[in-house]
């Protein structure tokens, strides 16, 4: 679950809030990473309510070096689901691209984006209103107070469900809310790595198998 990039195309205002004081030292620098890169992993495996104490434990940097970066928590969790938000854009474009072959695009989306451990990566507020949605609503209304970036998330999932049901492969009440569920589910913490990684392959196989149409 533990992506360690730390997304080259965050926002400017990501930038600024990631680097506060304008070019940073070589080992400001490296800090920097160590903090994302840990911040990634920690909230992947624990979710957005993991302390900043365990952020700074894994990226082994005191506690008050996180803080010199982000003023606090918030603007942390803000910077990963943002960064977030942009690699699962990219990878449903990537899936747009596949014309041939919906469900298989579909599918390749579902499975990458959860096994890079996106559900508990994204916005929660981006979660919270798709559970929301009615049944049958292939958009998602999100929040105004919105994270940048979620719109052109939303729009791109929306259209990997339109095509797909379309192409008859899809059943015809699954949302773009369902999807995001999907990728957002995962089974309980489990010592054995190995047991675990099985344990979320099936999961995921057998949810995949409940969206399409009859069941295939």
């Amino acid at each position: 679950m533990g992506n360690t990039g730390t997304g080259a195309g965050v926002s400017g205002d990501q930038e600024q809030t990631g680097r506060r004081n304008g070019p940073l030292r070589v080992d400001a620098q490296r800090n920097l990473r160590h903090v994302l890169s840990a911040a990634r992993d920690v909230f992947g495996e624990q979710g957005y309510g993991a302390p900043m104490e365990e952020v700074a434990r894994r990226a082994r940097v005191g506690v008050g070096t996180v803080y010199r970066r982000f003023p606090n928590k918030e603007a942390l969790v803000r910077y990963i689901a943002a960064e977030e938000t942009e690699r699962l854009t990219a990878r449903a474009r990537e899936a747009l691209a596949v014309e041939d072959e919906p469900w298989r695009a579909l599918e390749g989306f579902v499975q990458r984006s959860a096994a890079a451990g996106a559900g508990r990566l994204l916005p929660p507020e981006l979660l919270s209103a798709t559970a929301a949605e009615p049944e049958g609503s292939a958009a998602v209304r999100v929040p105004q107070q919105r994270g940048a970036g979620t719109h052109e998330l939303l729009s791109a999932v929306g259209k990997l469900v339109e095509r797909t049901r379309a192409a008859g492969e899809l059943r015809s009440d699954v949302t773009v809310a369902d999807l995001m569920l999907v990728i957002a589910t995962t089974p309980p913490r489990l010592e054995d790595a190995g047991r675990q990684s099985a344990a979320e392959t099936r999961l995921l196989a057998i949810l995949l198998q409940g969206l399409r149409a009859n069941g295939r």
